[in-house]
Formats: structure tokens, C-alpha cells, sequence
């Protein structure tokens, strides 16, 4: 099937099959003659799983190696599940960040008067060097 199939088909768009294919995640067949692509059912199968794995927030790395055990039929479940684990701890570092974020918002939130004067704690917090509230540093990525 094509690559438009191939994405309705795996409920990915076009652009992220091509993406895919440049990482080498999957490696659909090639129509002769004409350099197409030619994307089988056991690929719209990858595809699919695929999309399930990173609409639960593995990474593209993630992704890879779950893709790997799930082509491996020697694989171990331990293995699976100690990815699986992994992200969990992701996710509660997570969590405990956005509460302490949290935390500092509903702090600058509740220091605020919140009337129509031009002095304001927030704004006057935020430009501190070091804001008194925030009790770690927010790094951009």
C-alpha cells in the first residue's frame, strides 16, 4: 500500500511515516520502477504500535527499543517492563515538579493584591534576581 494508505491506515500522518522512515524506525518496501513506497501490513502494524507507544509518552529512543522486543520473539518480558518502570519514574519526577511549580505559582498568586494599582508582588518578585519564592531554578530546554 502507499505511504497515504499506510498513515490513514496507522492513524499517523503522512509526514511522521516519512520521518520514521528517515530514522529508520520502519523500512517500507520499494515499488520497482518507480522508487515508491510500498508499505506492508506487518509495517502498518509497526506503525500502529508505534503510535500507541508515544501516545503514552515513550520517547522516539523509547520507541525504538520497545519496537525491537516487540520484533524479537526471544525477547524478555523483564526487559519490556523495566522500560515501562523507567517512565514511571519519568513521570513522578515530572509530578513532583509541577507541584512544586505549583506551589510557587499559587504562593505569587496569593502575595498578590490582584486590584487595579500598578504595583504588583509578582511582577516584583519575578524581577528579583533571585525571586524569594521560587525555591529551584527554571531552566528553559
Amino acid at each position: 500500500m502507499n505511504i497515504g494508505q499506510a498513515a490513514s491506515q496507522s492513524g499517523l500522518p503522512v509526514k511522521t511515516l516519512r520521518y520514521y522512515e528517515e530514522i529508520g524506525l520502519v523500512k517500507p518496501g520499494r515499488i520497482q520502477g518507480n522508487d515508491y513506497r510500498d508499505y506492508s501490513a506487518v509495517d502498518v502494524e509497526h506503525l500502529r504500535f508505534l503510535q500507541r507507544a508515544r501516545a503514552v509518552g515513550f520517547s522516539l529512543d523509547v520507541c525504538r527499543e520497545l519496537l525491537d522486543l516487540y520484533r524479537d520473539e526471544n525477547r524478555r518480558c523483564s526487559q519490556v517492563k523495566k522500560l515501562v518502570l523507567e517512565k514511571i519514574d519519568q513521570i513522578e519526577a515530572q509530578l513532583q515538579e509541577l507541584q512544586a511549580l505549583k506551589s510557587v505559582l499559587t504562593d505569587m498568586a496569593n502575595g498578590c493584591a490582584g486590584d487595579e494599582s500598578a504595583e504588583c508582588s509578582i511582577i516584583e518578585t519575578l524581577a528579583q534576581p533571585k525571586p524569594s519564592l521560587m525555591p529551584f531554578m527554571l531552566v528553559e530546554s
